[in-house]
C-alpha cells in the first residue's frame, strides 16, 4: 500500500489532466462539488454517489458515556454523525475483485 492521502489539489490535477479544463477551472469545479456535498450533509440529506457509496447522516440520542481514564460517567449530548457506506462495487474494487463480481 502506498499510504498516501488524496488531497483536493490531487483531485484538481486529475480533472485538469483528464477533462481538459484549466488548472483554475479544475480547482473551482472540485471545490463546487465538495461544497455541494457538504451543504447537503449539513442540511441532513444523504448523498449517494453511484458505484462509489453513500454518505449518511444519522441522529444519535443522548446517552451516558464513561471517561476511560477515571471511569467517571459522563453524559453525551444528542448529535448528528455522518457515516460512509461503500457500494458493493467499491467493496469489490477494494478487495481486488473485478467489477462487483464475487470470486
Amino acid at each position: 500500500m502506498a499510504g498516501r492521502t488524496l488531497t483536493r489539489a490531487d483531485l484538481s490535477e486529475v480533472v485538469y489532466q483528464k477533462v481538459g479544463l484549466s488548472r483554475t477551472e479544475s480547482a473551482v469545479l472540485v471545490e463546487l462539488v465538495l461544497h455541494e456535498i457538504s451543504d447537503c450533509l449539513a442540511r441532513g440529506e444523504n448523498v449517494k454517489l453511484s458505484s462509489f457509496g453513500s454518505f449518511i447522516v444519522r441522529n444519535k440520542g443522548r446517552r451516558v458515556g464513561r471517561n476511560p481514564k477515571t471511569g467517571e460517567e459522563v453524559p453525551i449530548e444528542p448529535r448528528r454523525v455522518m457515516v460512509f457506506k461503500p457500494s458493493n462495487i467499491m467493496k469489490s474494487r477494494i478487495n481486488g475483485e473485478a467489477h462487483g463480481k464475487k470470486r
